[in-house]
């Protein structure tokens, strides 16, 4: 009998998670199912060598609770921020904070840190599937935001690849702002100033001094006139300080996008590939450890502060009983494996 994949439920200090190993000790990923969050995800190197760490993500259970960073987060009903945590939709006024003066700075959505159950899981020789599920957004649960949702994160992990599919439903009985994401964090070396780049993207979103996108098509920067921040070409990172949205990408073949981190010394490759929506790539300067030790590539279905932005209305919209889907994930390559 041929061996297959094994899912396995442990636990990151009190918090559940799922372990999911390959027949062959080839693939080793751990979920949180706070958040739905990738807390590991290990590969082999070559035919035979030992297993590498390709994501830098919450280390115990205070980092998880903390969410410093939004290591891994899926990101949902809306990706990074909301200006002033306030938006109009439909003909009226939200506060996602209530009560609170000075700073109002939130981003990234409340699924991060929902509590998920896993409803389904598929393993065969070669893969796992592992369905995990949410009935927590409902009106009232979270200020500002008076919708019901039911959201799944779908994981697909083979010897080479971790696949995502988030899907969200709208369960009550109106329209609905809604937008997805992921912020995975990628490591190839001890830091990335050394690795290699590229962004199939040909414009950068223009933001103001609080991250927040320009009105309009101010926001809209043609990287042809900002030759800094252009990675249409494979270039090394060094001490770039990058905190911006990638508009404006190019598919592949089979329409498949693609945004590639390269180490050259190794040959190793990450290959983060999405359909649709936009890249918003950090460095980790500010993160509370291990800066610039790894690098966020976030895909996202709008830019940040999309609530405000008329123009994003309807790719946010979420009719009721209607259920949209935004599928991405990565591949791991280096010179003498297979893909």
């Amino acid at each position: 009998m041929t061996a297959e994949y094994r899912i396995t439920e442990d636990r990151l200090g009190g918090e559940p998670t799922l372990v999911v190993s390959a027949p062959d000790g080839s693939a080793h990923a751990v979920l949180a199912l706070r958040g739905a969050t990738l807390l590991s995800w290990q590969v082999r190197c070559g035919e035979a060598g030992p297993l590498k760490e390709l994501t830098d993500g919450y280390r115990d259970e205070k980092e998880l609770l903390c969410q410093d960073g939004v290591r891994a987060g899926l990101m949902a009903p809306f990706t990074n921020r909301v200006a002033d945590g306030r938006y109009r939709y439909d003909g009226h006024d939200h506060d996602l904070l209530p009560g609170r003066h000075g700073d109002r700075t939130i981003y990234h959505g409340f699924a991060r840190e929902t509590p998920f159950e896993l409803v389904h899981a598929t393993t065969t020789a070669d893969s796992a599937r592992l369905l995990l599920r949410t009935t927590s957004i409902r009106p009232a649960r979270y200020p500002g935001y008076p919708f019901a949702l039911d959201l799944e994160a779908e994981y697909t992990i083979t010897g080479r690849e971790l696949s995502m599919v988030i899907r969200a439903t709208n369960m009550g009985d109106t329209t609905a702002p809604y937008a997805a994401g992921w912020h995975p964090y990628f490591a190839l070396s001890q830091s990335i100033d050394d690795l290699v780049l590229q962004i199939p993207a040909h414009t950068v979103i223009r933001t103001d001094a609080s991250l927040i996108p320009l009105a309009g098509d101010a926001a809209l920067l043609p990287l042809d006139q900002c030759p800094e921040m252009d990675f249409r070409m494979p270039k090394r990172l060094g001490d770039a300080v990058i905190d911006a949205c990638f508009a404006d990408l190019t598919p592949g073949p089979g329409g498949r996008i693609e945004t590639v981190l390269t180490n050259p010394p190794t040959g190793e490759e990450l290959r983060v590939w999405q359909y649709s929506g936009n890249m918003h790539v950090f460095t980790g300067d500010t993160l509370a450890r291990d800066r610039r030790a790894s690098i966020a590539l976030e895909p996202v279905e709008t830019m940040t502060n999309a609530f405000n932005r008329t123009e994003h209305a309807t790719a946010l919209a979420l009719e009721p009983g209607q259920r949209r889907e935004f599928s991405f994930g990565v591949v791991y390559g280096a010179s003498g494996t297979q893909g």
